[in-house]
């Protein structure tokens, strides 16, 4: 979900709920502590430069639990950070601490934002000598088709 999206949701919205993929609810006292645009610089091991840039959310949960940050609230801290930070229209990312410090995807189901565990990959699969799903994929069929599948010699192991 990119920041235009978020901020055409929440004006239609009495709350504002986030909530794991797993059903588990982000305690409603929590706080937006930070908004803000990191913008990351690095070298895949391909040796291909690359750029990304996200806008982070961070969630946090204080011990005031009579706290609520409305939708207002939040539009308002997400306009101030435009203005005084210069931050682009990006795909956001939120930080929220369960066990340690997780990195989310944003998404929308109608009613409340789930986050989207993100997950790593290699960018340079290609460099890297590691097939691709598909060719996998094809790769198991080949050998699950074959009478030498599995033994000794077959080829697979």
């Amino acid at each position: 979900m990119r920041l235009s999206n978020i901020k055409e949701i929440l004006p239609t919205l009495e709350n504002v709920e986030f909530q794991l993929e797993n059903g588990t609810f982000v305690p409603e006292h929590f706080h937006v502590t930070e908004v803000g645009q990191i913008t990351k610089n690095f070298i895949d091991c391909g040796g291909t430069i690359r750029s990304e840039k996200v806008v982070n959310f961070q969630l946090w949960n204080a011990n005031d639990f009579e706290h609520r940050l409305k939708p207002n609230k939040l539009l308002n801290i997400i306009k101030l950070s435009e203005e005084k930070l210069s931050i682009e229209d990006a795909e956001i990312e939120v930080e929220y601490q369960n066990d340690t410090i997780g990195k989310y995807d944003i998404e929308f189901n109608g009613k409340t934002f789930v986050l989207i565990s993100k997950t790593t990959a290699c960018l340079a699969q290609d460099a890297c000598g590691i097939q691709s799903d598909k060719e996998n994929k094809k790769l198991v069929e080949l050998t699950a088709n074959s009478t030498n599948a599995c033994k000794p010699g077959g080829g697979c192991c």
